[in-house]
């Protein structure tokens, strides 16, 4: 509901994985803000390089108007492969079908043609270190940039629309009427509900 989204892209030699999963990689979200940060700074000693990519919230409702979020995904996703060209690449699937994001995603970057294998899957990043190694590092960015919109606007929680706070935060502007900051993604549906219950109860009240 609030944020960037965050893509990282790790390069690891076939050498060094064994590296990384000694570290005791796994899925970021079932990780503490601590052991993200502390593993965060392992995995920078081990990679090759990383990439990130940053959308905010405005530039993903802009570019919603004309295309879809699994869409900027593939985009996204394309555009650091390009940069690292790895010989494999494991994808965390941001589509229903993971062959076919697979497919997009090797198509746009160029690697498809150069013979590169791509493994696209769900939930890759609890499935396999190198992914996880991503996930985590995206995760710490995100943090980062969270606590620095919190210095702003104030403790609004994670941005994710399971958070109450997160929630609560929204639905207290729109029911204030106040302007929703740019980093409220606004085509999110789970804003656009609040908005829409606001303006029902208030046109019921109205009506008396």
């Amino acid at each position: 509901m609030i944020g960037p989204m965050v893509i990282c892209g790790v390069l690891i030699g076939p050498e060094s994985l064994h590296e990384i999963e000694k570290l005791g990689v796994r899925d970021s979200k079932t990780l503490s803000p601590s052991r993200r940060l502390s593993l965060s700074k392992k995995i920078k000693t081990k990679v090759i390089a990383t990439s990130f990519r940053f959308v905010s919230a405005s530039e993903i409702d802009k570019r919603r108007e004309h295309t879809t979020l699994n869409e900027i995904e593939v985009d996204e996703f394309a555009s650091i492969l390009k940069e690292l060209t790895p010989k494999t690449a494991y994808l965390d699937a941001a589509d229903v079908k993971a062959d076919r994001f697979g497919r997009k995603v090797g198509e746009k970057s160029g690697l498809k043609e150069k013979g590169a294998d791509i493994i696209s899957e769900h939930k890759a990043d609890s499935k396999y270190p190198i992914v996880s190694a991503a996930s985590i590092l995206a995760k710490v960015e995100r943090d980062r940039r969270i606590s620095e919109y919190h210095k702003k606007y104030g403790d609004f929680g994670s941005g994710y629309p399971s958070d109450p706070k997160t929630v609560d935060f929204v639905r207290n502007l729109v029911k204030t009427r106040s302007k929703l900051p740019s980093i409220v993604r606004m085509g999110w549906e789970s804003v656009r509900r609040i908005i829409d219950a606001e303006a029902n109860e208030q046109s019921t009240l109205d009506s008396f």
